[in-house]
């Protein structure tokens, strides 16, 4: 939903400042542009800077804020379904490429762990398109937030790893062609 027209901060917020990911906050009334909208959250042009506004304050922006997720199951309701985790993690973005963290290839791991106590727990390990990226904190959280949100996890461990680099030959042919390098 990139879109060349202004919107005017319709209240404060907090945002992410890419890549270096610094916490700001962004008042009401600046002008920002958006660049960005994917996985429920905003990449936002603000004062020359790019910027993540996350999906708790989309009304920011003058936009429905997505309905709450899903409310999950208890761990006691059975399996974890792993296509079920795989699809929450394709819901996952670097907030400067439109592709995302599965598709570029930065998952390197995934695992469903049971519990002593019969909960289920995933863990994952992935990496960053770049080792100084100062937004991998964020995505790890977006990713541990989102793995949580499946029914019957009740825990999830996100493990940031820089071995083996990262390069585009790990990305899907998918992603290659989004982003014109085919």
């Amino acid at each position: 939903m990139p879109n060349d027209e202004p919107i005017q901060l319709r209240r404060g917020c907090e945002a992410i400042l890419i890549p270096s990911g610094e916490k700001v906050r962004l008042e009401a009334g600046l002008p920002v542009t958006v660049a960005q909208s994917l996985g429920g959250s905003y990449t936002v042009v603000a004062d020359g800077r790019l910027a993540r506004i996350d999906s708790k304050d989309v009304d920011a922006l003058g936009f429905t804020p997505p309905p709450p997720p899903a409310a999950t199951q208890s761990a006691s309701s059975g399996p974890v379904d792993e296509q079920l985790v795989w699809k929450q993690l394709k819901t996952c973005y670097d907030p400067e490429i439109p592709v995302n963290i599965v598709e570029l290839g930065l998952i390197y791991d995934l695992r469903i762990a049971p519990q002593p106590d019969g909960s289920q727990r995933v863990e994952v390990k992935m990496t960053l398109t770049a080792p100084g990226c100062g937004m991998g904190a964020m995505i790890a959280d977006d990713v541990q937030r989102k793995i949580l949100d499946v029914p019957g996890v009740s825990d999830a461990k996100v493990e940031l790893v820089f071995d083996p680099p990262w390069n585009q030959a790990m990305m899907s042919d998918a992603a290659r062609l989004e982003l014109g390098l085919m």
